[in-house]
């Protein structure tokens, strides 16, 4: 699997796009700002987009979804109790220094438990909510790898202070993963640096529990 990751716009979120190693097709996650230089990379990669998909719909994480959407012709998937933010996406964006940004009504929606073939890719859809409510983690089996927005991170998870969100209901989805997949499962989070299930089970503090 060849990825590419971006971080964009001022709270340095992580895009990632992602295709099979040499094949023309390729997915977008998490398109979040910057789109001129998300969509000039699509097209310096030589690929044509199946798909945009989407953990949550946090702005930091969909701003650039509709300009890039426009601009390659695919659909977006979205979590459905999220996709009302999606719509008025401007609204939702709790500080007044950030966007504006473009609305999108999205193609698909999500509630987790889906199986997506897209890009030569089988993807699994993990509800992983606790962060947002209708979170979803995006896990590829057969490459170890899980998009995990901001669920977990390097040394830390995903913060539950916005609305819907909730610690409880976020370590649980967090136990969820690691119990689920295997160590070596790499992760690509919505934030900061590249990380393991396993490195993150035995070493961030917020997981002590799990590893006991």
């Amino acid at each position: 699997m060849d990825v590419r990751m971006f971080t964009v716009g001022p709270v340095a979120e992580n895009t990632y796009i992602f295709r099979r190693d040499g094949s023309d097709r390729a997915l977008i996650i998490d398109p979040g700002d910057e789109p001129e230089l998300l969509i000039n990379a699509i097209r310096e990669l030589g690929v044509e987009l199946d798909g945009i998909l989407l953990t949550h719909t946090h702005f930091d994480h969909v701003g650039a979804v509709a300009p890039v959407a426009k601009a390659t012709g695919a659909e977006v998937w979205v979590p459905a109790a999220e996709k009302f933010v999606l719509d008025d996406i401007n609204s939702f964006v709790p500080w007044p220094d950030f966007g504006p940004f473009e609305s999108y009504d999205a193609e698909h929606t999500l509630e987790g438990g889906e199986k997506l073939e897209l890009a030569g890719f089988e993807i699994d859809v993990l509800f992983t909510p606790g962060h947002s409510p209708g979170h979803v983690t995006f896990s590829i089996a057969d490459e170890q790898a899980i998009f995990s927005g901001d669920v977990l991170f390097q040394g830390s998870i995903g913060r539950t202070d916005l609305p819907g969100g909730d610690t409880a209901t976020l370590l649980q989805s967090i136990r969820t993963l690691v119990e689920a997949l295997p160590e070596s499962t790499s992760v690509y989070p919505g934030h900061m640096g590249l990380t393991t299930l396993g490195a993150e089970r035995a070493s961030n503090p917020f997981l002590a529990e799990l590893a006991r």
